[in-house]
């Protein structure tokens, strides 16, 4: 494991615990973006980097019980969570790493990403890794429950010009990863970028 995966799973095994009680109020926004995502009955979606698992419920509404809802995470103590929680109820939950997914290629129609890309170590590598599992016209959700000038604020600092979200730097960073975004939208409330594999 790379010191940057050990840096993430750090990081995250020492927020699991009160992970939902520190964000309360972001279901409505999770639920949102899932609908955005235009899942159908029946559709195969991994939430990658699924933390306690907060967007599962969503994404087994979207695809119901003939559908698949996949949860990969790299922190034990954040799917543990998600299990305390119930939601291993909505999907089957995965220990695994984004940059090596076990999973076929073209296995899945859809991938959602909650807060991923920042945490990403290899960001046009991991979103390449993202398309290998995802057919071909499959979507791509990067989502937050709020907009890059807020969460700036909240932590304390500037956006800067280098920030992956940001629409220019995220455009070509996907382009170059097997996607073609397609929608974009940085607002307090959130942030919710939409892509599809062009395969």
């Amino acid at each position: 494991m790379s010191n940057d995966h050990a840096h993430v799973q750090e990081f995250f095994t020492a927020r699991a615990a009160d992970w939902d009680a520190k964000f309360p109020d972001d279901g409505p926004a999770y639920a949102a973006a899932v609908t955005e995502m235009g899942l159908r009955e029946g559709d195969r979606v991994l939430d990658a980097g699924c933390g306690t698992g907060r967007a599962l419920p969503p994404l087994r509404a979207a695809v119901g019980a003939s559908g698949v809802v996949l949860g990969a995470d790299l922190t034990p103590a954040m799917l543990e969570a998600a299990v305390r929680a119930g939601r291993d109820q909505d999907g089957q939950l995965l220990l695994a790493d984004v940059s090596a997914l076990p999973l076929r290629t073209a296995s899945l129609d859809a991938v959602f990403g909650a807060g991923l890309i920042a945490h990403l170590p290899n960001p046009a590598e991991n979103l390449r890794e993202l398309a290998r599992v995802v057919r071909p016209g499959g979507a791509l959700a990067l989502f937050h429950p709020i907009g890059r000038a807020a969460l700036a604020a909240r932590q304390g600092r500037q956006i800067t010009p280098d920030d992956l979200r940001a629409e220019a730097n995220l455009r070509p960073l996907l382009a170059g990863s097997g996607w073609d975004m397609t929608s974009y939208v940085d607002e307090d409330t959130h942030f919710l970028a939409l892509a599809v594999h062009h395969g």
